[in-house]
């Protein structure tokens, strides 16, 4: 009660001017220690992100390498039927005949994509200002 009663003598002491003044100070160090908070929080998961990118592409490597070993065992297979370079050639072959098919694919998946412009979030803009429009014209 009595403190109550000293924080309104000291505020009734102060202008008006002061106090907005104490507002503006107080409200610009919220942002900033606000903004500091978020930064934080975003360099950590960023390091996460960064960390587990680092590791995907660890394992990506991996799989390449267990990839190629695969296909110098299928060459080596061809080998004991064939003459080993026979055997690679053919192997040679048909990755790329997979390479191909798969570029392909690929080619028609990206021709069939949607432009880059997102069309629903424009047209839901448009009827947004629209809808603005309607209601000022009222």
């Amino acid at each position: 009660m009595v403190y109550e009663e000293q924080r309104d003598a000291v505020v009734g002491e102060r202008s008006v001017a002061q106090l907005v003044n104490d507002l503006s100070e107080q409200t610009s160090r919220l942002v900033r220690d606000e903004l500091m908070i978020a930064l934080a929080e975003v360099k950590a998961k960023g390091k996460r992100v960064g960390l587990g990118a680092g590791l995907a592409g660890a394992g990506g490597l991996f799989a390449l390498f267990g990839l190629a070993v695969l296909v110098v065992a299928a060459v080596l297979a061809l080998a004991l039927v064939l003459p080993a370079w026979a055997a690679a050639l053919i192997v040679g072959g048909a990755l790329l005949l997979f390479a191909g098919l798969l570029a392909l694919v690929g080619k028609n998946q990206v021709q069939k994509a949607s432009p880059p412009v997102p069309q629903e979030a424009v047209a839901s803009v448009r009827a947004d200002i629209d809808s603005v429009r309607e209601r000022m014209r009222r």
